[in-house]
């Protein structure tokens, strides 16, 4: 039960700590972080306060678990998972001033139907932009689906769906749920393949993706400042399952992708979620609750 415990915790936290210090270097490229992180980022405490980032108190998260939190929140209200319940919470959080809102995320919730129809109106913004999109917001969420002890794949592809109705997008969420539920419950890692045969399902895009993060020795190889991608959420995959796959503790995983620019918070988010389920609560610094730097 401990171990259990020291897992769930390592997920949710890991998420929240890879978030706030991804924010550092969100949106940065190698050239942007040299200037305003001479010395390195290893804390909240060194993030750079520039127009972007003084609009967050020190060590806060961004909409990525804050939207994790809606599906927290509804399946410990109604104990058990409720689509309606999740869409409530996502369109009171988007219509309360978030700090950040991912632009798919705002296009559907704004829609004044949404809670009534949210897949409709998923599918609706899907099919405007010529079923092109595919960002990243259903996946930055999905960890906590990954702590639920059953039909982990139902809900992961349906809460995802309430907002990014792309094939990626799903099996992005599917993906990283399975991953870290197997790490969680099972004791075990989801394999390479088991990861191939879960992408087939969905969508084929996905594989190039898995393939980049497993067989790249270095995270540079992903090219995770490229402007056109950042947002992508087979991007932001690769990005997570690459410190999964690479990554030999919590903190070399967290700073690793922190470093590496781009969408780092989301990037970091989601990697953490996966590395503390790997390495459990008790394998994160305390300094990331409170404290100096690394």
């Amino acid at each position: 039960m401990e171990t259990l415990i020291d897992k769930l915790k390592g997920t949710i936290y890991g998420q929240a700590i890879g978030d706030a210090l991804g924010l550092g270097t969100e949106g940065m490229t190698d050239e942007d972080m040299a200037w305003k992180y001479p010395n390195g980022i290893t804390h909240y405490s060194d993030i750079f306060q520039d127009r972007h980032r003084r609009r967050w108190k020190i060590g806060d998260w961004t909409d990525d678990t804050d939207m994790m939190l809606c599906i927290a929140n509804a399946v410990v209200k109604d104990k058990g998972v409720n689509l309606t319940s999740i869409a409530h919470n996502f369109k009171d959080w988007a219509t309360g001033e978030p700090m950040g809102i991912g632009e798919t995320t705002y296009k559907v919730l704004i829609l004044a139907d949404y809670v009534e129809m949210p897949f409709e109106a998923s599918r609706m913004i899907w099919e405007v932009g010529h079923r092109k999109g595919a960002a990243k917001g259903g996946w930055t969420r999905t960890s906590v689906v990954s702590t639920f002890p059953k039909a982990v794949e139902e809900c992961a592809a349906n809460i995802c769906r309430l907002t990014h109705y792309d094939p990626r997008c799903a099996g992005s969420c599917v993906i990283v749920s399975q991953l870290i539920h197997s790490l969680i419950y099972k004791g075990v890692r989801l394999s390479y393949h088991e990861m191939v045969a879960i992408a087939k399902k969905y969508d084929e895009r996905i594989l190039e993706f898995i393939d980049l993060a497993y067989f790249s020795l270095d995270i540079t190889d992903l090219n995770l400042q490229e402007e056109a991608s950042v947002g992508y959420t087979l991007k932001c995959l690769s990005a997570a399952l690459w410190t999964y796959w690479h990554a030999k503790s919590f903190t070399e995983g967290l700073l690793t992708v922190v470093r590496a620019g781009g969408d780092a918070d989301t990037n970091a988010a989601m990697a953490c979620a996966i590395l503390g389920a790997k390495y459990g609560y008790e394998s994160i610094p305390n300094v990331m609750n409170h404290g100096t730097s690394l």
